[in-house]
């Protein structure tokens, strides 16, 4: 991997890291469904002048539209309304380390949906990414309870797993950052349906959640999404993500400095097991790779 590569993956950690306190900013003048449509809005015109300056199809083949409006559905509408009202009582470190599950749940989907094996020991990391969820959604509360809205958010982890399945067959028509920009648009048309009342909520809003708002459509939506089509187009998926390990520590650390979030030792506990079944589960499918791809020269 190239160090621009590489310089690129520690600045899309950073800020899909700050994503999460930041939309504790955005739900302090904003409500959850006003957010996603500010945010998406925002990021669908950033998308436009990124594929310009690249060079990109503005518009996708009239096959794909229903297939990138489902994914749009799910990584975009569901994924962020979900997200959004979750914060609105999980804290923004908590938030993370859960949708820090996807990778777990994109594996275990891809069993059922694309046919690909995941080893026993996939399986062992998977359900111990699961165990550390259940940690952080009894240690994010400070009576030990446990937090029934942390299930919206595993519900943005279980769609963003879905989204990250289902676009896979789109890279061999399509850059990465066209299936992003595409994706993004058709999911931020379902949102408009919470235009009525849109902008009164943005003209109460305030300067900070407004600008919490325009951050992250450009920065942890438009930008990052954009980094990370770059880097996938100079390295391996399971390299990719092994840096991404990174956000929610990076989440953990500005939500301490922006929110004062301290988190609880059973939070980060929880974390830790997380990361832990994450870091198995992709250790577990790259050794698989490396054992099928030794059968196929042997034979």
């Amino acid at each position: 991997m190239t160090p621009t590569a590489v310089l690129g993956l520690l600045v899309l950690a950073v800020l899909w890291g700050s994503a999460f306190p930041m939309i504790k900013v955005g739900l302090g003048g904003l409500s959850a469904p006003h957010l996603a449509l500010a945010r998406h809005l925002v990021a669908s015109i950033a998308f436009v002048l990124f594929l310009l300056l690249a060079g990109c199809r503005l518009y996708p083949k009239r096959d794909d539209l229903s297939t990138f409006f489902l994914l749009g559905l799910l990584g975009i509408t569901v994924y962020h309304l979900s997200l959004n009202y979750g914060e609105l009582w999980v804290s923004a470190g908590a938030t993370s380390l859960i949708i820090a599950t996807a990778p777990a749940v994109t594996a275990v989907l891809a069993y059922f949906l694309a046919s690909e094996r995941l080893p026993g020991l996939g399986w062992f990391g998977s359900a111990m990414s699961f165990a550390g969820v259940a940690l952080i959604v009894v240690g994010d509360d400070d009576a030990l309870r446990v937090n029934p809205y942390a299930g919206l958010v595993m519900l943005s982890s279980v769609v963003t797993a879905f989204y990250f399945v289902l676009q896979r067959p789109l890279f061999s028509r399509y850059r990465a950052v066209e299936v992003t920009a595409f994706s993004t648009w058709a999911g931020t048309l379902p949102l408009l349906l919470f235009l009525p009342g849109f902008g009164r909520d943005v003209a109460d809003a305030g300067i900070l959640a407004l600008a919490a708002s325009a951050y992250i459509g450009v920065f942890p939506s438009a930008v990052a999404y954009s980094i990370l089509a770059y880097a996938l187009s100079r390295a391996s998926a399971s390299l990719v993500t092994a840096y991404l390990y990174a956000v929610p520590v990076f989440s953990l650390l500005f939500s301490w400095i922006i929110l004062a979030e301290t988190p609880t030792w059973l939070t980060l506990v929880g974390g830790v097991v997380v990361i832990g079944g994450i870091v198995i589960v992709n250790w577990a499918k790259r050794r698989e790779v490396g054992r099928v791809a030794a059968l196929g020269s042997d034979s």
